[in-house]
C-alpha cells in the first residue's frame, strides 16, 4: 500500500477505504487453498466480497466494483506523498463514476496540462458573448481602462529601457501632435528609434490635480486606497478653497480648448460619478456633448433646477422598446403597455392598481373622509419618484447634455457643493481631470509599462509567451495608438485583456443624435489641432456601437481584429 511505504506511518491513521482494502487482502492471503472448494453441507455459504455492505466513508471511486471490474490502485489516482496537492487534476474529484464504467485513470497529458490550467485561472473570466467577425478596425471604446495586458509570441524588447533621447523625442512628438508614420512591418523592432519614440508618445496624458502620493484614478470606490495618506486639506477650509479655485481654472481651460476643437475630449472623475465631455464631430454628434454616469435623483433634480436640459438615452430606449412590444401583445396587454410607455421618464412605472384607489376606502366606511385630508398629491409625487430612486447608481441613469447646455453644466459643476466629499478619505479633494492634451494647470504624466517574459506549457512542450502590461488611466486614444504600434511591431498577431473602469462602460451608448453627414464634417485641418492621430480621429468620430458594455478582450490575427465585449 501507498501508506505503508511512508516511514513512521502508523496503521491506526489509515483512511477507512484503505483500511478495508488492507483487511480484505489479509483475509485472502491467510485463507488455505481449499477455501475455494464448495462449503460442506449445512454450513452457511460465505458471501462474496463484492456483495459486502458498502462503506459509508468511502467515495464512489473507492467503492468495491461488481462483476470483476478491476479496482484502480490508489497510487494511480493520488499524487505522491511528497508532491504538491495541485499535481493531480482536480476534476477527477468532481467527476462521478457510473457503475458500468470503470474509474477513469489520470492520463499523462492531463497531468502535463496542469501549469497551463493554473495560468488560465489568472486570466479574465471568459465572456459568454460570441466574438465579433474579423475586421480591420475595432469599434471606439469610450470607457476608461485601468490596465491592459498584451500577449504575443514575439518579444516586446522594443518597449524596454528607452534611451533618454528617445524619451525626450516622444514627449516632444506628443506636445507637437506629430503624426506617426510607420511602415507596415519592422524586421527589428528593438532597433527602430521611430517605433520606440512613438511608444513613449502614446503613453503620455495630462492630469489635474497632481498629488504624487495619492492615486487620483479611479475615484469611485477609492476610499480604501486613499485612507491613511496625508491629506492636510481635509480639515483646512482655506486650503480647500485654494484647491477648488485652482481646479475651476483648469476645468474652464479644458472646456475652452474643447470648444475651440483644440482638445478632443476630457474626463471629470468625482468620488460619485464621472463626466465625459466630447468635442463636436466625435461619437457621431455635430455638437458638444457631455455624458454623466452614474447619476442620482438628487443630482438630476439639481440639474433641472439650474435649467440644464438633459435626456436619459437608455430610459428612452427602454420606453421605445416597450411601446413596440405592446403593439404585438393582446388587447388587454396593449392598454396596460401603452400606459407604461406614456408614464414616467423611465417607462417602467406600472398603471395605478386598485389598491391605490381603495387605500382610503376605509375612511369612507368610518365616515371621516371629510375630516382627514387625503395625501393624493404627495402619494402621486412619491410614486413618480420611486422608479427614479430605483435606477440611481445604475447604467440606466446615464444623463446626456448637448450643445450650449454643456456650458451651463460647466458652471453647475464648478458651484456644486456635492462635487467634493465632505467626509471620509476624499474629503476636500477636488475631482480628477484627465485629458489627452495639455491644459492650464495640468501635469504631464505617463502610463506605467513593463514587459514580462514567461513560459507556458502547450501540450507536451514549453513555449515562450511575451506580455506587455500597461497600467494607469488609459483613455480611448491611448488604446488605439498602442494597438497601431503593436500591429507593426508584433507582425499583426497579438491579444489583449482589457480591464475597464465599470462606471464608464456605459459611455459607449449610442446617443442617436447625429445627422447623416455629421461623421464627415471634421476636415483634415481639424485633426492635428485636436492632438489626435488621423486614424484615432476616424475611429472616435463614428457612432458608438458597444452599448452599455465595453471591450474586454481584443485579438489580432493576420492583421484583422476580433473582440469580445
Amino acid at each position: 500500500m501507498a501508506a505503508s511505504a511512508v516511514p513512521g506511518y502508523s496503521p491506526g491513521f489509515k483512511k477507512p477505504p484503505a483500511m478495508l482494502r488492507l483487511k480484505r487482502k489479509r483475509l485472502r492471503s491467510s485463507e488455505p487453498p481449499a477455501a475455494a472448494a464448495p462449503p460442506p453441507c449445512g454450513a452457511a455459504p460465505r458471501a462474496p466480497p463484492a456483495l459486502a455492505r458498502r462503506n459509508p466513508f468511502s467515495s464512489l471511486d473507492n467503492a468495491p466494483r461488481a462483476g470483476g471490474t478491476p479496482q484502480p490502485r490508489v497510487r494511480d489516482r493520488r499524487p505522491p506523498a511528497d508532491a504538491s496537492p495541485s499535481a493531480a487534476p482536480f476534476w477527477q474529484l468532481l467527476e462521478p463514476v457510473s457503475e458500468g464504467k470503470p474509474a477513469r485513470r489520470a492520463e499523462p497529458s492531463e497531468r502535463t496540462d496542469i501549469p497551463a490550467l493554473t495560468n488560465d485561472l489568472h486570466l479574465p473570466v471568459a465572456v459568454p458573448e460570441v466574438p465579433s467577425s474579423p475586421r480591420h478596425e475595432f469599434p471606439a471604446d469610450w470607457s476608461l481602462k485601468t490596465r491592459l495586458l498584451f500577449m504575443s509570441s514575439h518579444p516586446f524588447t522594443w518597449a524596454e529601457h528607452l534611451k533618454a533621447q528617445e524619451e525626450a523625442q516622444g514627449f516632444a512628438q506628443h506636445c507637437r501632435a506629430t503624426e506617426t508614420n510607420l511602415p507596415q512591418s519592422i524586421q527589428e523592432p528593438k532597433l527602430s528609434t521611430e517605433l520606440r519614440c512613438a511608444f513613449q508618445q502614446s503613453l503620455v496624458y495630462w492630469l489635474h490635480p497632481s498629488l504624487p502620493w495619492l492615486q487620483l484614478f479611479p475615484r469611485i470606490g477609492a476610499d480604501r486606497k486613499i485612507a491613511g495618506k496625508a491629506s492636510p486639506w481635509s480639515q483646512d477650509e482655506a486650503l480647500q478653497q485654494v484647491l477648488m479655485s485652482d481646479w475651476s481654472v483648469s476645468f474652464t481651460s479644458l472646456y475652452n480648448l474643447l470648444k475651440a476643437k483644440l482638445c478632443p475630449y476630457f474626463y471629470v472623475c468625482t468620488y460619485q460619478f464621472t463626466v465625459l465631455f466630447r468635442a463636436a464631430g466625435l461619437a457621431g454628434s455635430d455638437v458638444i456633448t457631455a455624458v454623466i454616469s452614474p447619476t442620482t435623483r438628487g443630482l438630476r433634480e439639481a440639474m433641472r433646477n439650474e435649467g440644464i436640459e438633459f435626456s436619459l438615452p437608455l430610459v428612452e430606449e427602454n420606453r421605445t422598446r416597450k411601446r413596440k412590444s405592446s403593439e404585438v401583445s393582446l388587447e388587454t396587454e396593449v392598454a396596460n403597455s401603452l400606459e407604461v410607455g406614456n408614464s414616467m421618464e423611465n417607462g417602467e412605472e406600472l398603471a395605478p392598481s386598485d389598491d391605490d384607489d381603495e387605500s382610503f376606502s376605509w375612511l369612507e366606511e368610518m365616515g371621516v373622509q371629510d375630516k382627514v385630508k387625503k395625501p393624493d398629491a404627495i402619494s402621486i409625487k412619491l410614486r413618480k419618484e420611486k422608479h427614479e430612486v430605483r435606477m440611481d447608481h445604475k447604467p440606466e441613469s446615464l444623463a446626456l447634455v448637448k450643445g450650449t447646455n454643456t456650458f451651463t453644466l460647466l458652471n453647475f459643476l464648478i458651484n456644486c457643493k456635492s462635487l467634493v466629499a465632505v467626509a471620509g478619505p476624499q474629503a476636500g479633494l477636488p475631482p480628477t481631470l484627465l485629458s489627452p492634451v495639455a491644459f492650464r494647470g495640468g501635469t504631464m504624466q505617463t502610463l506605467k509599462a513593463r514587459s514580462i517574459n514567461a513560459k507556458a506549457r502547450v501540450h507536451l512542450a514549453y513555449e515562450d509567451i511575451f506580455s506587455l502590461e500597461i497600467v494607469g488611466p488609459i483613455m480611448p486614444h491611448s488604446l488605439h495608438s498602442l494597438t497601431m504600434l503593436l500591429r507593426v511591431a508584433q507582425r499583426g498577431a497579438f491579444s489583449a485583456a482589457l480591464h475597464t473602469h465599470e462606471p464608464t462602460a456605459v459611455f459607449n451608448t449610442n446617443l442617436d443624435n447625429a445627422s447623416p453627414a455629421s461623421n464627415k464634417e471634421p476636415t483634415g485641418k481639424d485633426i492635428p489641432r485636436c492632438g489626435l492621430q488621423p486614424e484615432a480621429w476616424d475611429q472616435l468620430s463614428q457612432c458608438p456601437t458597444l452599448g452599455k458594455s465595453a471591450i474586454r478582450f481584443l485579438e489580432m490575427k493576420d492583421y484583422t481584429y476580433t473582440w469580445k465585449s
